[in-house]
């Protein structure tokens, strides 16, 4: 009986941790927006031009990657991935929906992106478009900014 209690009291304060704790707002502006935006930026051109091996530097080698319709990816798996979609006869494009991305700072470790993204292509002479969820991590590490874990949904 006394562990259910103190399980109910533990649960209780975090809970409670949760609701009075200091929330962060989005960010949509200002300093720590602007250098992930422009991180962001850097990393779909080198998605749409193909690079594949500038691609991969803006992430970490311990990647995580989830997606809901292929699951979970690791560094290495992602880039294998990446790689297949970029011999395809067509060539995807990325654009970043204006006014979705927001960031959020991450004490002491980085920020997390969220947005809207689209994808498109010409297949068999026809516009195909479609449009996605994602959650990007970034840490800052001696300086330098790589993607840790992502988050890509609504397939």
């Amino acid at each position: 009986m006394k562990t259910i209690n103190k399980f109910f009291a533990g649960a209780f304060l975090i809970t409670a941790g949760l609701f009075t704790g200091s929330r962060a707002a989005a960010q949509t502006s200002g300093p720590l927006f602007n250098e992930i935006q422009r991180l962001d930026s850097l990393q779909f051109d080198a998605f749409n031009s193909r690079n594949l091996d500038k691609l991969m530097n803006y992430f970490d080698n311990s990647l995580e990657l989830y997606q809901d319709n292929t699951g979970v990816r690791n560094f290495d798996q992602t880039k294998q991935a990446f790689g297949g979609l970029f011999k395809m006869s067509y060539v995807l494009a990325r654009k970043l929906i204006p006014g979705t991305m927001e960031v959020y700072p991450i004490k002491d470790y980085g920020a997390i992106e969220t947005g809207q993204h689209t994808f498109s292509h010409v297949e068999n002479g026809q516009l195909q478009s479609f449009t996605y969820k994602f959650m990007q991590i970034w840490q800052k590490k001696d300086g330098v900014w790589r993607v840790t874990r992502e988050i890509t949904y609504g397939h």
